[in-house]
């Protein structure tokens, strides 16, 4: 029996239109050539040369070669040692010849992540981690079996050899449409494209599920507007019931475990690995409709929204409870409530850690943030915190501070225009800009990158002050990832030296000031 997975109701999805590639068997490639052939001294030839350059002289001037650069930034910290080489944003994505239906075309430029695409008759094989796609009859093929075979592992991770060991490697094979005949017939018949991807690797890093699964799922992705179907390798239930909010904002099917559901779907196209522009980045220019990291915001804005209301009501609800069991006089305890909630403190959250890159003078730091004049809210996010909790607190802030770390990720779910205060232990300044800082302005945030002083790091108490681990970090962590990892990220912890923080606080929240009566003015206005 076969299944049609489709909305009630829903029209089927119209393919674009695309440039068919000149073979079946041929690997859509970024640049082409032609061979000249020397002049020869007799007549015949010399003719012949001259009625070919005729003939081939508009492909000879318009052919272009696509060119990218590359660029191998320093070693990562935490989020693993980040060896990659980029490609130029202005980059294409594939030759200006699409694939034809019944052939796989790749793009293999990237330093980052191979992507493929299938289109026409697209079938799964679970059992053999193989994907088909059956050529028409009507098209003219070799007499081969098997037209076409590429082999790629759907990571974005491409130039880590160790973390790409671990990924499933998947066949791709175009065949004759004949042999359906023998094999392969559908159980399960969706109208809509397929997107393959693993969530292997550095799963369980909240970096990483953001920037190498999240976000290039939305960039992959979003074009489809829901209308896709998330195929997922590597599948681990807790990744899929943690980021369920944001899954059924991209798509409106339910996720499929490739190698536990061993039913052969099929699907009228197929978007295998997944595309990444940079750390935490959507390049616009090479988005359809321009989509900025703003925009995927705002998708996590909508994703979140409807926890967010649930989450705050029960947290008034239970506040008044609280406060009404402790007092006989509840009109003034909801007023006082009220008026809290209409408070002009700016609110300024610490997202706190322990161990490693801890401040271990956190609590003077918000005695003086709220002699300053904020409103401090302590933020202690685990593996067991909801997302939604984490972009609640986030969201209604002003101003975050914290060290150098995966939870610097949460910075995504700030509002454009707040303030985010990142403090960078020794040893990996580029790290904490590549990763965060960069990132941070193209959301629009006002980005302090606050590099703490030797004095400022527990360093100091174990390293003799003319120590390179502290005089010269980077001749250090030009020694590998490992002398980063022990020494830089799991070694130190941090000691603000307040009164010299305390300058960075003060210019935030004068700037916030500022910004919150701008907006309050802005309303009046309207």
């Amino acid at each position: 029996m076969v299944y049609h997975q489709r909305k009630k109701g829903e029209k089927p999805r119209e393919e674009e239109d695309d440039e068919e590639c000149q073979t079946l068997a041929m690997e859509c490639a970024s640049s082409s050539y032609y061979k000249r052939s020397t002049s020869k001294l007799f007549t015949f030839l010399f003719i012949c040369i001259l009625s070919c350059s005729f003939i081939l002289a508009p492909h000879l001037i318009f052919s272009s070669v696509p060119t990218f650069s590359l660029s191998k930034p320093p070693e990562g910290e935490n989020e693993g040692p980040s060896t990659a080489a980029v490609t130029d944003a202005k980059a294409p994505l594939y030759s200006s010849m699409s694939n034809a239906a019944g052939a796989i075309c790749c793009d293999r430029s990237s330093m980052r992540s191979d992507v493929c695409t299938m289109k026409g008759d697209v079938r799964t094989h679970s059992p053999s981690s193989s994907i088909f796609v059956y050529a028409s009859q009507d098209q003219a093929v070799k007499n081969e079996e098997d037209l076409q075979h590429e082999k790629i592992k759907p990571y974005t991770r491409k130039w880590e050899t160790i973390i790409m060991d671990t990924i499933v490697e998947l066949d791709l094979i175009a065949k004759k449409r004949t042999l359906i005949m023998n094999h392969h017939n559908c159980d399960v018949q969706h109208d809509v494209p397929a997107v393959f991807f693993s969530t292997g690797g550095y799963t369980g890093n909240v970096y990483h599920e953001f920037n190498d699964g999240i976000m290039p799922l939305y960039i992959t992705s979003q074009h489809f507007n829901k209308k896709v179907v998330f195929v997922i390798l590597e599948f681990h239930n807790w990744w899929v019931m943690k980021y369920s909010d944001i899954l059924s904002h991209l798509s409106d099917y339910p996720v499929i475990d490739f190698h536990t559901d061993e039913r052969v779907h099929c699907f009228p196209e197929a978007i295998v690995g997944l595309k990444i522009h940079d750390e935490l980045t959507v390049d616009s220019s090479l988005m359809e409709g321009n989509k900025s990291i703003v925009d995927f915001r705002e998708l996590l804005d909508r994703a979140y929204q409807p926890q967010i209301r649930s989450l705050m009501h029960m947290h008034e609800h239970a506040k008044v409870s609280d406060v009404l069991s402790k007092s006989k006089r509840p009109s003034r305890i909801r007023r006082n409530v009220q008026e809290r909630a209409l408070n002009n403190e700016p609110k300024l959250v610490i997202i706190s850690r322990n161990g490693s890159r801890a401040i271990t003078n956190e609590n003077l730091l918000v005695k003086m943030a709220e002699k300053i004049g904020f409103h401090v809210q302590v933020l202690r996010p685990d593996s067991r915190t909801m997302l939604a909790e984490i972009y609640w607190a986030l969201n209604s802030s002003d101003v975050i501070i914290g060290v150098h770390g995966a939870a610097m990720t949460h910075f995504l779910f700030m509002k454009p225009g707040s303030v985010f205060i990142q403090v960078i232990p020794l040893g990996i300044e580029w790290a904490a800009v590549a990763y965060y800082g960069e990132p941070a302005k193209k959301l629009g945030l006002n980005y302090i990158g606050y590099q703490i002083l030797t004095k400022e790091s527990s360093l100091c108490d174990k390293y003799n002050k003319d120590d390179p681990v502290l005089k010269d970090p980077r001749s250090v962590t030009r020694k590998g990832w490992q002398y980063t990892k022990m020494i830089y990220l799991e070694g130190q912890t941090v000691r603000l030296d307040l009164p010299r923080f305390r300058k960075q606080l003060v210019g935030a929240y004068n700037y916030t000031i500022d910004r919150l009566k701008q907006q309050r003015s802005n309303i009046q206005s309207h």
